[in-house]
């Protein structure tokens, strides 16, 4: 797609901020504004009684901003920046009612933080001494020249894989891929329900935009570091699904189905780089994981806002406690049954029909019809 705008400011902390906006960029920024304006609206019936809702509203927009620059983010760099405000920034999310179960699950939100995020630093600078740049569109280019010319510390191979792997844990704890999903069933029951939406539906997202960048400049012809994803994505995949069927709390359990969902995603990323390092078609496999993370976004929001209704109005969320509330709520349970037959992929809806569709379309492409 072309690119709508391409801004850089120099001299930021030396290396300078970039930003540009095209494709996937697009595309998630418009999620983010959507999701973020939905929350916004919630949140004014939702934190009315809350006598600290200014401090929850500074905070709300201030993530708000701090993920679109993600999003827009064209340097390994600027996105560390944004990366680490977004974190620290949601932190009070999870803290905000000041509680002893809300700031233990703080405390453990921002050391996954402030771990992965010591990480990702390490990696970029390891990976910008490899390569001397950390431009999303040069650092593959540069990292291939480093490995036939040779240079940096370690051998050009281990300072690639080292700065990956650093890389990949630090955008791997955001997303909460396994093991470094703890944070999620801990911080998504105690957080303001459409805090929770957006830690669930997008805040996830920002470590997959990261992990998706640096498995398509510098590693998807590797057939390792696909096969990497594929294993944690599997892993991930069955240890959220595991947990939300062992839980009964109604926002833990849409926490759990995340972490599993977050696992589809990796697998799909991982797939595409396994079909690619042996020369097959991996279109359908990309195509699936951007449409898979669009709709997790999308009805992880109604879902969380959903649980968030019954919240206001029992102040409960263990499911034994609210059963039966939604039976005179047609509004609430026809919203909660849409989210959760189109997440789940069933016929008819989204899930299934983007799926369905690109599936015909490979075909089509390979009968000459398009």
């Amino acid at each position: 797609m072309k690119t709508l705008f391409d801004v850089a400011i120099p001299g930021f902390c030396g290396l300078g901020l970039h930003f540009k906006l095209d494709g996937f960029r697009l595309v998630y920024s418009c999620i983010a504004v959507l999701m973020w304006a939905a929350s916004g609206a919630f949140s004014l019936e939702y934190m009315a009684h809350y006598e600290k809702r200014r401090k929850y509203y500074v905070f709300l927009w201030v993530t708000f901003f701090a993920t679109v620059g993600v999003f827009l983010s064209a340097d390994l760099y600027t996105t560390f920046i944004f990366f680490e405000i977004m974190s620290f920034t949601s932190y009070v999310w999870v803290a905000f009612d000041e509680k002893k179960e809300s700031l233990k699950a703080a405390e453990t939100y921002l050391a996954v933080a402030v771990i992965g995020g010591l990480a990702m630093l390490m990696g970029l600078f390891l990976l910008y001494d490899l390569t001397g740049t950390l431009d999303m569109d040069l650092i593959g280019p540069a990292a291939r020249a480093a490995l036939e010319n040779g240079g940096g510390y370690l051998s050009p191979a281990a300072q690639l894989y080292t700065a990956g792997g650093l890389l990949l844990f630090g955008f791997g704890a955001k997303a909460g891929c396994f093991p470094l999903h703890i944070w999620l069933p801990k911080a998504h029951p105690v957080a303001p329900a459409p805090a929770s939406a957006l830690l669930s539906g997008i805040l996830t997202k920002a470590g997959v935009f990261g992990i998706i960048v640096i498995t398509g400049g510098l590693f998807f012809s590797d057939g390792n570091w696909g096969l990497l994803l594929t294993v944690l994505g599997l892993v991930t995949m069955f240890m959220g699904a595991l947990l939300a069927l062992l839980s009964v709390n109604l926002k833990r359990t849409l926490a759990c189905s995340s972490i599993s969902q977050i696992g589809f995603i990796l697998t799909g990323i991982g797939l595409a780089v396994l079909l690619s390092s042996v020369g097959e078609e991996n279109g359908l496999a990309v195509r699936g994981t951007f449409l898979h993370m669009v709709n997790h976004s999308l009805f992880k929001l109604v879902l969380f806002l959903c649980a968030g209704a019954v919240y206001m109005n029992l102040h409960k969320l263990n499911l034994n406690d609210i059963r039966g509330f939604g039976r005179k709520k047609p509004a609430l349970g026809f919203s909660f049954l849409m989210g959760s037959l189109g997440i789940g992929g069933i016929p008819l809806w989204s899930g299934y029909v983007l799926a369905a569709s690109s599936l015909y379309e490979l075909y089509a492409a390979e009968s000459g019809e398009i």
